[in-house]
């Protein structure tokens, strides 16, 4: 079992998923995901389920569990993002609800984030705001992560009491546009 400090002792992105989609038996569902810078407020990302669709199992489970980001050269310039999270809880209550996010470009850690969302409510919706301060980047450094779009990568954990129960993944390219 993948505990919260197997996780935070990575050297590098994960090569697999960590956990099966089935481990998710507490039925949280993300409905909606946005992104922002803080300073300007400009929405640099956003999507939201489509209620309408009825959800099914696809064949390649991780498919749908990695997402791919181009948010341009001016992102590297950033400081602060915040993001907004809303999902929802099947019919137990979560006790214990904490993510863990870390950042690599290649195997470097760039920037780990370790947040307790606490309780939630059987049935419930939820909203989750995370204000994140980037990481500074030398020149170089932001040269070689233009220069080698989708090296630069995320494992996001969810854990319910200890229990890694999510875990999906993110690349990032920072194409000149």
């Amino acid at each position: 079992m993948t505990t919260p400090n197997d996780v935070l002792k990575l050297k590098g992105p994960t090569k697999d998923f960590l956990c099966p989609v089935s481990a998710n038996v507490w039925g949280i569902e993300f409905l909606e995901y946005k992104i922002r810078d803080m300073d300007s407020k400009n929405v640099l990302f956003h999507v939201k389920k489509d209620k309408s669709v009825v959800a099914s199992v696809p064949t390649e489970e991780d498919a749908v569990r990695l997402i791919r980001y181009d948010f341009g050269e001016s992102f590297l310039k950033l400081r602060n993002i915040g993001t907004s999270l809303t999902f929802s809880v099947g019919p137990q209550e979560i006790k214990g609800f904490r993510m863990i996010e870390r950042h690599y470009f290649r195997n470097k850690l760039l920037k780990s984030f370790d947040f307790n969302f606490g309780f939630c409510i059987p049935g419930s919706t939820n909203s989750w705001e995370v204000i994140y301060d980037l990481p500074v980047l030398s020149k170089k450094e932001e040269q070689e992560m233009i220069d080698h779009p989708y090296e630069t990568r995320s494992d996001s954990f969810y854990f319910v009491n200890d229990r890694l129960i999510m875990h999906n993944k993110a690349e990032y390219a920072y194409s000149r546009k």
